[in-house]
């Protein structure tokens, strides 16, 4: 399956190695990837290959990220959201 990661929080350094590492914790591959930074305002959007892996799985460890950076983290299945935006 492949899905949608955002990331929306106040800049900080290790946002991208923290959400990388419990990727590969659970064998997770990056397709794509985009990030911005407006003002201190943090934005990325990954497009990952979830083959091994379900959102629910993620779903602990990264609510303790989210926790302890004071980020926003949402997986979606790709079509859902492809669904959900397209316009």
């Amino acid at each position: 399956m492949r899905a949608v990661i955002t990331v929306i929080g106040k800049d900080t350094v290790g946002i991208i190695a923290k959400v990388s590492a419990l990727l590969l914790k659970y064998n997770i591959n990056i397709l794509d990837i985009s990030q911005t930074i407006m003002q201190d305002l943090f934005t990325m959007i990954m497009l990952v290959d979830m083959r091994g892996a379900t959102p629910s799985d993620l779903s602990d460890e990264l609510k303790e990220i989210e926790k302890e950076m004071n980020l926003s983290i949402r997986v979606q299945n790709e079509d859902i959201f492809n669904s959900m935006h397209r316009i």
